[in-house]
């Protein structure tokens, strides 16, 4: 263990590099809460983070870390940064603000989030290509416009390439203050790429930018290949260069500004269009989610993201230091709102198309697969793998939803009764109840399937199987006789005659159990959220 994630209790001013003294409780890291789910102890592993913990007492600062340290200033600056937005702004347009700026989610409110990802919009909270290029951009065209006033330098230096310089500066500076999430880390790359290539006169090869940037973040967290953001930051932006690479326009042709402004509209609606199309399996495997209207989503937002949102907000950050920033995130502010209004708007037109299929994780593989060739093949053949990725998918990869599931560290139990997965033991509020609800879009109340004594609960699904929850060791070889399956949250003794037995010993081996009844053979499919494999990530079991 190097480290451990542990909450402070509110109130508590601490700073990166300080030395505390406290009383904590630890606890072990939790496994995945379904199967094929987001595994927080092999991320946690390859963070570094042991446990995780909360202080049961009164938090003591043993000394303060170096003002001087790289971290704790950049810390400093981003703590300045949202405690000026949160002065001047309200929620939920503080949360997006600081979300936007300094890369922190936290203060996002829940419905904003909901809101904004049924519209499409949820990649305007994470800081990635979007919000480095107009950043840059910005920097890129004020300078340009800036050195160009000033008589004789055109004479001197290059214009342009001193303008890109300062927007490479600038890109590193917005990545520093933004927490460096793989997106943001992959589009600093290909900025600092494209724009030196302008530096130094040369051309900017984009396909060779983005393998050069995945090199980058391979070698250093070679983990993040198996994280979400990974596959669906690199998924958009293979896709995005690869159509502009087959539906490029041909060079120097003039165009009017009603051209340039509808074409503007016309790329906004591609780039939401082929975005969302190479990012739907990958969020939909890991998120469960879509967003069918995400077009026009984008359409209506992107125009107020990019003319009004981002070039204020660079404007409020910049005015800071002053103690100008007021006016700047107002306007902030104001498109913030008017952006949720739209999203509204458009996730409560696309209400009744979220159907979000379940995948195995031969659909992930498939994705993969379709992703390489298609960036590999420059010609219009590399549109044959995405193309049939659709019928590989429907026909290989789609998954059926569980019978039962059981949580592990919670007395939780969901059995599916004549209107979907019903808790029949537990409690509705547990995270893992929480999470069983995201994923297979069932609201799972608690009902009276099973009926339950002293001894523990019985009952029959209408699928056609019967469970046997154990409370005491009395009444288990009399369950036994009669349940397909015996839950047991103590070690069952040997003999059982019950088709499948899910005890103690089997939930701190496997974690959360899914069940699926088959008629077929009269038992159960059983998938263990914790494969049965040796894995250093895993708590070492007797």
């Amino acid at each position: 263990m190097r480290r451990a994630r542990i909450v402070v209790a509110n109130g508590t001013k601490l700073a990166a590099g300080d030395t505390i003294r406290a009383p904590v409780r630890f606890y072990a890291v939790p496994g995945p809460v379904v199967p094929n789910g987001f595994d927080t102890q092999f991320h946690a592993f390859f963070d570094g983070v042991g446990a995780y913990g909360n202080t049961t007492g009164t938090v003591e600062r043993i000394s303060s870390g170096d003002s001087s340290a790289p971290e704790r200033i950049i810390d400093g600056i981003r703590r300045g940064i949202a405690s000026r937005i949160d002065a001047d702004l309200q929620q939920p347009a503080a949360g997006i603000a600081r979300a936007l700026i300094t890369g922190d989610q936290s203060a996002v409110s829940d419905d904003a989030r909901k809101t904004m990802a049924a519209a499409g919009l949820a990649h305007v909270l994470s800081v990635s290509g979007l919000h480095l290029t107009i950043v840059a951009g910005l920097v890129l065209v004020t300078l340009r416009g800036g050195l160009a006033l000033v008589g004789g330098v055109h004479g001197l230096v290059s214009v342009k390439r001193i303008a890109a310089a300062g927007a490479v500066l600038a890109s590193l500076a917005y990545f520093a203050i933004s927490g460096g999430n793989v997106a943001a880390l992959r589009s600093t790359i290909m900025l600092v790429l494209v724009l030196g290539a302008i530096v130094f006169g040369r051309r900017a090869l984009t396909m060779r930018n983005v393998a050069i940037a995945a090199l980058v973040v391979i070698a250093s967290d070679p983990a993040s290949v198996f994280r979400p953001s990974f596959q669906l930051s690199f998924a958009a932006v293979v896709a995005l260069i690869g159509a502009w690479e087959l539906m490029r326009p041909p060079e120097g042709r003039e165009r009017s500004l009603v051209r340039r402004i509808g074409g503007y509209l016309w790329g906004i609606v591609l780039t939401s269009l082929i975005a969302g199309a190479a990012t739907l399996l990958f969020s939909v495997y890991h998120f469960q989610q879509t967003s069918p209207l995400g077009v026009l989503g984008n359409l209506f937002s992107l125009p107020l993201v990019g003319f009004v949102m981002m070039p204020f907000a660079v404007l409020a950050t910049l005015a800071m230091p002053f103690g100008w920033e007021a006016p700047f995130l107002v306007v902030v502010g104001w498109s913030i709102d008017r952006m949720l209004d739209l999203g509204h708007l458009v996730a409560g037109w696309s209400s009744w198309l979220e159907y979000s299929p379940l995948l195995t994780p031969l659909a992930l593989l498939f994705g993969l697969v379709a992703l390489a060739w298609f960036t590999f093949l420059p010609t219009w053949h590399r549109l044959i793998a995405p193309v049939l990725l659709i019928p590989a998918v429907y026909l290989f990869a789609i998954d059926r939803p569980p019978d039962v599931l059981i949580a592990d560290t919670t007395q939780a139990v969901a059995m599916r009764g004549a209107g979907g997965l019903s808790l029949v033991a537990g409690k509705a509020d547990s995270f893992a109840v929480d999470v069983w609800r995201e994923t297979y879009a069932e609201p799972i109340e608690a009902s009276s399937l099973l009926a339950c004594d002293s001894i523990g609960c019985f009952g029959t699904s209408p699928r056609g199987f019967s469970v046997a929850i154990v409370r005491d060791p009395a009444g288990f070889y009399e369950d036994c006789q009669l349940a397909d399956l015996v839950i047991m949250r103590r070690d069952a003794p040997a003999g059982c005659t019950a088709g499948t037995v899910i005890d103690a010993d089997s939930l701190a081996r496997g974690g959360v159990h899914w069940l699926r009844w088959d008629e077929g053979r009269g038992g159960f499919e059983v998938r263990p959220a914790v494969p049965p494999l040796s894995r250093p990530w895993r708590a070492a079991l007797p």
